[in-house]
């Protein structure tokens, strides 16, 4: 399966670690000096045409990408899941 993660990325969803809001993520300087050093070494990819509200962290074949996203952790949570599990947790 895939999950799109806007404009036009997409990415193997076997190869995402962890989708993250940014907001209350970059509170914690742990967080931050995650993105920062993954900024300075080249693994922030930024897909926001706008303010990005969450950050994908993906592992494919050892290497660590960031995105950034302007969609929320919701919506990236939503496309993730199959329509079974869609079916399952009902209308929101």
């Amino acid at each position: 399966m895939y999950l799109h993660l806007g404009q036009d990325t997409i990415v193997y969803q076997r190869d995402v670690v962890g989708i993250y809001d940014l907001d209350n993520c970059s509170a914690s300087h742990i967080t931050r000096d995650f993105l920062k050093k993954a900024e300075q070494t080249g693994q922030v990819v930024n897909i926001a045409e706008d303010i990005p509200k969450s950050f994908v962290v993906t592992q494919e074949r050892g290497e660590i990408t960031v995105y950034l996203s302007q969609l929320s952790t919701a919506t990236l949570q939503k496309r993730s899941e199959s329509p079974t599990e869609q079916a399952l947790r009902g209308p929101l």
